[in-house]
């Protein structure tokens, strides 16, 4: 017989395609998928009782630069073990790892080196494959991207960074000369264009949109915005329902009534990142991004030295948490870091919680802090109490 568990919850958040909240419920897993979702309580004494808090899906994040000391495009097999073993204390079942700016080069000797190590890695969270923010770039929005670094999206670039087949999602700048011809060559090949860094209008967003792009890299920070005479990136991301706009929660890189307007506008399409940098899950002090220093500061977000925002320190539950505390309701937090960036990048099998799903679950506390997490219905992190 194939092993089954059955885990019990006062409150869960369900659904295939249309999330709600229930309960009590409970769920039945066999070899590591969902196979039953129901509302009321189990008619034989359950595996695992949940009491108080929400059982979610797993928290889905394609933003995340590095973790815990490491920074994931120059980390060596320990780094990403701990990186692995240790996001699900998160909430985190699944990510994108993110490399940042780079020469081309060197960016796809750190993707041949991560293919190289992916298969070695042992429980913990799901890499997804490989998000690159950047090369190609705009210099005026470049943010903490190294300015030297950046370049155009040439066909030879392209299929340099395309060899490994790693590469699931790439933020560019459209309005770089060959933006569009790269934004259809990279939606030929599969990869999930997402428009960032970018001093493009509104016009040439929709360009890329028609051209397949379909996420936005971390609204309002490093694009333009929604001035009323000459939109850009941002204006194009909350009105264009075929966009998906990524939003950094965490109460600095983005304003609370901003992120206000954010759901207002866009609640059903909002992605949920963290862009953490290796100082997140850390004390302050000095770290790198991209292979460059970053500080991270008694309180607020690692800093370069000249000031500039250089990823964060957010936890994804923590942003399920602040985005709840703006007044937006647990369920649409919840799919903005579930489900909807699961569907995003293809992965219709992740971030809910629905019969025939792979049973990755988060019990989030009534602080909607991480309390125990499942991946493919193995347990890989529990609280202490």
């Amino acid at each position: 017989m194939s092993p089954t568990t059955v885990i019990a919850a006062d409150r869960l958040i369900v659904g295939e395609k249309e999330s709600r909240l229930i309960g009590p419920g409970h769920v039945r897993i066999t070899d590591g998928v969902i196979t039953e979702v129901v509302e009321g309580s189990p008619s034989d004494p359950p595996d695992v009782t949940l009491t108080g808090g929400t059982l979610s899906p797993g928290l889905v994040d394609l933003q995340v630069n590095g973790y815990f000391g490491h920074d994931l495009a120059d980390a060596d097999e320990a780094g990403w073990q701990t990186v692995v073993g240790r996001l699900p204390e998160t909430g985190v079942t699944a990510f994108l790892p993110t490399f940042i700016t780079a020469p081309v080069d060197r960016l796809t000797a750190a993707l041949r080196r991560t293919a190289q190590v992916l298969p070695g890695l042992s429980q913990g969270s799901r890499v997804l494959g490989v998000h690159l923010e950047g090369p190609f770039l705009s210099e005026r929005r470049r943010g903490a991207h190294n300015r030297e670094w950046l370049t155009d999206p040439t066909p030879r670039a392209l299929a340099a960074l395309l060899e490994t087949g790693l590469v699931k999602l790439m933020t560019l700048a459209p309005e770089r000369p060959g933006g569009l011809d790269a934004v259809r060559t990279l939606t030929e090949a599969g990869v999930v264009v997402s428009v960032g860094h970018s001093d493009a209008t509104a016009d040439q967003v929709a360009q890329a949109v028609t051209a397949g792009a379909r996420k936005v890299t971390h609204l309002f920070n490093a694009q333009t915005g929604v001035d009323h005479r000459a939109p850009g990136v941002a204006a194009q991301a909350l009105t264009d329902p075929r966009l998906s706009p990524g939003l950094i929660v965490d109460l600095h890189h983005v304003s609370p009534v901003v992120c206000r307007l954010a759901f207002a506008a866009a609640g059903d399409r909002i992605v949920l990142v963290t862009d953490a940098a290796a100082s997140a899950g850390m004390p302050p002090g000095r770290y790198e991004l991209g292979g460059e220093p970053i500080v991270l500061p008694e309180s607020g977000p690692p800093l370069r030295a000249d000031g500039t925002l250089a990823g964060s320190a957010l936890r994804l539950d923590e942003a399920i948490g602040n985005t709840v505390g703006l007044g937006v309701d647990l369920t649409t937090a919840v799919d903005a870091a579930t489900r909807i960036p699961a569907d995003l990048i293809g992965r219709v099998d992740l971030g809910r919680i629905a019969p025939g799903a792979a049973a990755d679950l988060v019990w989030l506390g009534d602080d909607l802090r991480t309390r125990a997490t499942w991946v493919a219905g193995r347990a890989v992190f529990r609280k202490r109490t």
